[in-house]
This record gives structure tokens, C-alpha cells and sequence, in this order.
């Protein structure tokens, strides 16, 4: 270990001293580092660090974890889901798609960069995962068993990819300067409005406001009046409540830059804790800062099946946190409660 891990490690040490309750996230901030470093330099944990050579290949290897709680979140909300990994595939192996009953991903490996084994220490219980971190040191998406019968192969999958370099640090690029928002003329805005108007597909949005250079906020606020509608930066609260009364199945999309994940049934159980509103269920968990929450809109997006209509929280920064849909499969039509309940908020 460099003497700067070391005294990383014993700064960090100190800082959960003082407060023993910070996630490692928090810690990472706190000492201006990042996670992935705090990580690789064993601070709190147990760490290893694996040799990926095709992120969609190592991806497939987790089905044999079998079932599984996976975590993706970002500054304003973390999602947890149990499950097992089934139907992968990819997309040049620069797109992953993870389908299943339970497990539900979108995974955009051009920034993935780093994965480590770790073991932690967690309410007093030793806690094993696999954690994918970004070019930047940023944590991407962490994977924790959940069955005691496949933890041999979890072992044995570890072993086989233990990287032989096995230093405590973690080489990291300068994270880029947000770009900025570039105004909108008229013109462009037009040109936009009318490819909204259009549209057949919800998946085409992304690249209908890549073609006009618009920012998802941009989009929200061209869109008001016609396809979009501010909300109450509360109305997260107000929309799963509504939903868990009427048994509603729902869909909830929380990620980051390099993952996306998908929750798709009913909630039950909801918690408000400080400043953190929280679905507590047994198969999903939801952790929701809604100081965090900046704005909220209720979107419309034609598609070739109908009206599609979503709640989306963004942050100050005009970073998506979360959105809200009711379940659906492509090809059939939204359902009706859904678009009622979004109509009524």
C-alpha cells in the first residue's frame, strides 16, 4: 500500500470514528476522494480487484449466482432489487440488456472501466458483492448474494477473475466539466415540438433530443403546455402512496450515466426517514432524497400504441433522479388507472 492510500485509510478511519453511521459514498465525499478509491484502498473493506475483459461476458457469469439483490442508484436515489439474472444480451458489447421477471437492466459500458470483490462489515454481518466502477471512480452497480448455497461459487467466480495486480490504488481519470446547456432558438424548438408530435415509439425520444441538441430539462420545459406539465417536487410521495392504495402495478427507473435499472410491480410498505422517502418492500427497496428534487413533470409521449405518461423527478442540475410508469409491455396499451392517476396529481 502507497503512502497515500495509507493515510486514506487512516483519514477514513478517523472519519468513521466520528461517525460510524456514513456510507461509503458520504465518506467518499467527505474526504474528496472517490468511492471506487475508497474501495480500492481497502478503507472499511475487504477489496479485490477483478480482470474484466468483456463486460457482457462477466455479466453473464452472475446468473450463476443465482438470486441476487442488485443496486444502482445516483445522487438522489438508490434502487435495490432481488432477483436472478436471466435473459442477457448485447449490442456490440457496448449496450447491455439484462430481462427478467425481477431483474431488469440497461447497462452502457463505454465508461465501465473497473470491478471489484468486496467484502464489508454491515449491521454487524459480513456483507460480499461485486462492484462496477466508472473511468472516474464513480460506482456504477453492485451485485450481492443472496443464497448461502451458491456463495462456493461466488468463491470460485472470484478466483477466476483476481486480477494479478493487486495495488491499492485505483487509477482515475479528472471527471469532465458538464457541458453546457446550450440555448434553444425558435427554429430549433419548432423542429423538436413537431418530432414530439410524432412520435411512435417512447425510445425515440433520447435520440429526438440528441438530433435537436435539446437537454432532458430543455425538454420538459418546451414541452409545458403541451406534452408536459410542472408537478409538486412532493409528488413522488403522493404517486406511490396512490399506487400502493389501489394495488397498481408500476414501473421505477433510477440510474446513472453507465446503468440503468427497472423495477416493475406493486409497492407496499413506505417509510419516511429524515429526509429520505422509502419503499421498504421485501423483494424491492427505493431510497428517494427528495431535497434533492429540483423539479417534477408529468410527461406525454405518443406512441404508435397510444399515449405513454410518466412522472420524472430531476435535480438542480437538471440530472434526471427517477421516473414513474405504469407497467406495460411494448404493444399494448397504457393502463387506464395509470393514465388517470398521473392525470389527477
Amino acid at each position: 500500500m502507497t503512502t497515500t492510500t495509507t493515510l486514506l485509510a487512516e483519514r477514513y478511519a478517523a472519519l468513521i470514528e466520528s461517525n460510524p453511521k456514513l456510507r461509503m459514498r458520504d465518506c467518499a465525499d467527505q474526504l474528496g476522494v472517490t468511492e471506487g478509491e475508497l474501495v480500492a484502498a481497502d478503507c472499511g473493506c475487504k477489496s479485490i480487484r477483478l480482470a474484466v475483459e468483456s463486460w457482457i461476458d462477466f455479466i453473464k457469469e452472475l446468473k450463476s449466482l443465482g438470486r441476487v439483490m442488485v443496486l444502482t442508484r445516483n445522487e438522489h436515489c438508490v434502487h435495490e432489487r432481488k432477483g436472478c439474472y436471466e435473459e442477457i444480451s448485447s449490442h456490440n458489447g457496448k449496450i447491455g440488456l439484462v430481462v427478467g421477471k425481477d431483474i431488469d437492466l440497461r447497462l452502457f459500458f463505454a465508461d465501465w472501466a473497473h470491478a471489484y470483490a468486496v467484502t464489508a462489515q454491515a449491521r454487524g454481518q459480513e456483507m460480499k458483492s461485486i462492484q462496477f466502477f466508472d473511468r472516474y471512480g464513480n460506482a456504477i452497480h453492485k451485485v450481492y448474494p443472496k443464497e448461502e448455497s451458491k456463495m462456493e461459487l461466488y468463491e470460485e467466480l472470484i478466483s477466476r477473475f483476481s486480477h494479478e495486480d493487486q495495488d491499492a490504488t485505483m487509477l482515475t481519470e479528472p471527471a469532465p466539466a458538464k457541458k453546457a446547456v446550450i440555448p434553444v432558438d425558435e427554429e430549433r424548438a419548432a423542429k423538436f415540438l413537431d418530432g414530439w408530435k410524432n412520435l411512435k415509439d417512447t425510445h425515440d425520444f433520447f435520440m429526438l433530443m440528441a438530433k435537436n441538441k435539446v437537454s432532458r430539462l430543455q425538454a420538459m420545459e418546451l414541452g409545458e403546455g403541451k406534452f408536459t406539465r410542472r408537478l409538486d417536487n412532493g409528488v413522488a410521495r403522493t404517486l406511490l402512496e396512490q399506487a400502493r392504495d389501489k394495488e397498481m402495478p408500476i414501473m421505477v427507473f433510477v440510474g446513472n450515466d453507465s446503468a440503468i435499472q427497472i423495477h416493475t410491480g406493486t409497492v407496499s410498505k413506505l417509510v419516511i426517514f429524515e429526509d429520505w422517502f422509502n419503499v421498504l418492500d421485501p423483494d424491492f427497496n427505493l431510497h428517494l432524497k427528495e431535497t434533492g428534487i429540483a423539479s417534477a413533470w408529468h410527461v406525454i409521449k405518443p406512441t404508435v400504441d397510444g399515449d405513454v405518461n410518466a412522472v420524472e423527478l430531476y435535480d438542480a442540475d437538471g440530472e434526471i433522479i427517477a421516473q414513474f410508469f405504469g407497467a406495460r409491455k411494448p404493444g399494448i396499451p397504457e393502463r387506464e388507472d395509470w393514465r388517470e392517476l398521473t392525470a389527477s396529481i
